[in-house]
């Protein structure tokens, strides 16, 4: 008998494979688990050695030994015709045919399922807050704001490092309060603060690195340069970030997209002057960004960033939607021809579909690409769990959101999305909490209180309802809000008062208009204001799925040509 027929004999062979299958799932469970457990990282190393190790000592004794109905016993003292190795080799059949079936089920949850939209805890998470500025003009403020938001964007390229997003992190400005303390409530581990003085074309940045739990530095470094060298700079802090959080990068290394420092100036300022969200500055944050596109027309994030302020703008009444979004996709078609595979330009685009073409196809296609290209970013991610809402996916949708929600943890405009895919998948307690927690990081109105409202409302709690609507800070929905609960309270006269206010506010409030007459069973009339929502691309139709408050169009045939006209399946 040759070699190779004895190993097989033996089932040395199988057992080899059963082996290598259990070590490399062992192997998958430790490196999960060790971290969340805190445990060092020496640790896994030292189980992974271990497993090494005793793949060699198991191929010795599976040749040695051999298992008898009397027990183990050394091979050369089992007679060959009463051998039952053939027996034990088909059980190990067996057992190799179940761990591929679990190894190929946990390969296709980790590929399709966990990945992308998944976060690991293992991964390392970090928080760069907004630098301070120590320039001796505090207009220079918007400098230290965007070399901060920059350093941030490249960190969070780094997939096997989970970044805070730039609203949470950025949220403590101005605060009086200890790295430990911001760490915890942005669920970090590390955070990364520093400050920007800029005098004339002479820039010093001085950048640290925290480790939360020990309040202690892991890494800090003074920066005294040219403008011209910020984006090198800012290449050069990012990769000392990585290197002294002891991270492996499976790709390159991220790279900051260049400009001239003009350009860049410029392209930070428009950022700070669409922070306003005021007509007038959105109106100049474009005229800003066009003279950035005038200096570098190959610069692709002034081109996204040009995309952006156009959908925000139209939102607060800068532009007309539809001149916004023709001149938005311009923008973004420009992005796309000189970086094709730009994941923020893919989810623009998707979103363009999604809201405006109702091109929900499109809009997908676009939302997968994007998806595939940047897995962890929030802004893709929202997009994502925006098209499972309009699907009436709910789970997903909040599934989705519960991602988000780690990557920006003190988000209220996250927080707000998550309790309305509670609402209208009809989770009302877990809205009515979600909105609470809104209310926590902004006190009162912009939409909160009318959500909340809405929940009370459905649940048949008309005072707090009423409370709630009262406080609403924007006019059209605090109208549409009291109009429906005094409605459910009886009260039709003073409803249909709160109603006639709410049409002389005019087209803004499209949607809001369509809900009220919907629920106060003027269905002719909200068929008229959901076709005029149509026409003007109000973004609230989104929420049509599932919104209790059109529940009166349900049956009525006319809401298949709303649904038609929406790109979405006609009952």
């Amino acid at each position: 008998m040759s070699f190779i027929d004895e190993l097989k004999r033996r089932n040395v062979i199988r057992v080899a494979i059963v082996y290598a299958i259990t070590a490399w799932l062992l192997i998958q469970i430790v490196a999960t688990s060790f971290p969340i457990l805190h445990l060092p990282d020496w640790s896994v190393t030292l189980v992974t050695v271990l497993i090494l190790i005793g793949f060699p000592l198991a191929l010795i004794f599976a040749w040695a030994f051999e298992l008898t109905p009397e027990g183990l016993k050394k091979d050369k003292d089992v007679d060959r015709n009463r051998s039952i190795t053939p027996v034990t080799g088909r059980k190990l059949d067996f057992v190799i045919i179940a761990l591929l079936v679990v190894t190929l089920g946990y390969f296709a949850y980790d590929k399709f399922v966990a990945s992308p939209v998944e976060l690991q805890d293992s991964i390392k998470s970090i928080a760069v807050l907004a630098f301070d500025n120590m320039s001796d003009d505090p207009d220079n403020e918007y400098f230290s704001d965007g070399i901060s938001e920059e350093i941030l964007n490249l960190l969070a390229k780094v997939p096997e490092l989970r970044v805070t997003s730039r609203s949470s992190a950025f949220s403590f400005k101005g605060q009086n309060l200890d790295v430990p303390t911001m760490a915890a409530r942005l669920k970090v581990a590390y955070v990364l603060e520093g400050s920007v003085r800029k005098s004339g074309n002479q820039l010093r940045i001085t950048a640290q690195l925290i480790e939360a739990v020990t309040d202690s530095h892991l890494w800090s470094e003074t920066y005294n340069f040219e403008l011209e060298n910020i984006f090198a700079i800012q290449d050069e802090i990012a990769e000392s970030v990585v290197g002294a959080l002891k991270v492996q990068l499976l790709g390159e290394a991220p790279r900051t997209d260049t400009t001239s420092p003009e350009a860049y100036a410029l392209y930070l300022q428009s950022k700070a002057l669409a922070a306003q969200f005021t007509v007038a500055g959105f109106l100049q944050a474009e005229a800003v960004v066009l003279r950035v596109l005038e200096i570098d027309s190959t610069y692709v994030p002034a081109w996204l960033w040009l995309a952006r302020i156009y959908i925000r703008g139209s939102g607060n009444g800068a532009w007309h939607p539809h001149e916004a979004y023709a001149k938005s996709r311009a923008a973004v078609m420009e992005a796309l021809r000189l970086d094709a595979d730009n994941a923020q330009a893919h989810a623009a685009l998707s979103r363009i579909a999604r809201n405006y073409d109702y091109d929900l196809e499109t809009a997908r296609k676009e939302q997968e690409l994007a998806l595939t290209l940047a897995p962890h970013d929030p802004r893709v991610l929202q997009g994502a769990a925006w098209l499972a809402r309009i699907d009436g996916d709910y789970a997903e949708a909040i599934r989705l959101y519960k991602v988000v929600e780690i990557l920006d943890p003190v988000s209220w405009r996250i927080k707000l999305d998550l309790g309305t895919s509670y609402f209208l998948s009809g989770r009302l307690a877990e809205a009515k909490s979600a909105y609470a927690e809104v209310l926590e990081l902004i006190p009162i109105g912009n939409v909160v209180n009318f959500r909340l409202g809405a929940v009370m409302l459905v649940s048949g709690d008309l005072d707090d309802a009423l409370l709630q609507m009262n406080k609403e800070t924007q006019n059209g929905r605090r109208l549409a809000g009291r109009a429906m609960v005094l409605h459910a309270m009886g009260d039709t006269d003073r409803a249909a008062t709160e109603l006639e206010k709410l049409i002389v506010l005019g087209d803004r409030w499209t949607y809001e208009l369509a809900q009220v007459h919907a629920y106060l069973g003027n269905l002719d009339e909200s068929f008229r204001w959901l076709h005029r929502a149509i026409d003007r691309r109000d973004s609230s139709l989104s929420l049509m799925t599932g919104d209790p408050f059109l529940d009166n169009l349900r049956d009525d045939p006319r809401l298949d040509d709303v649904l038609e006209r929406l790109g979405r399946k006609v009952h």
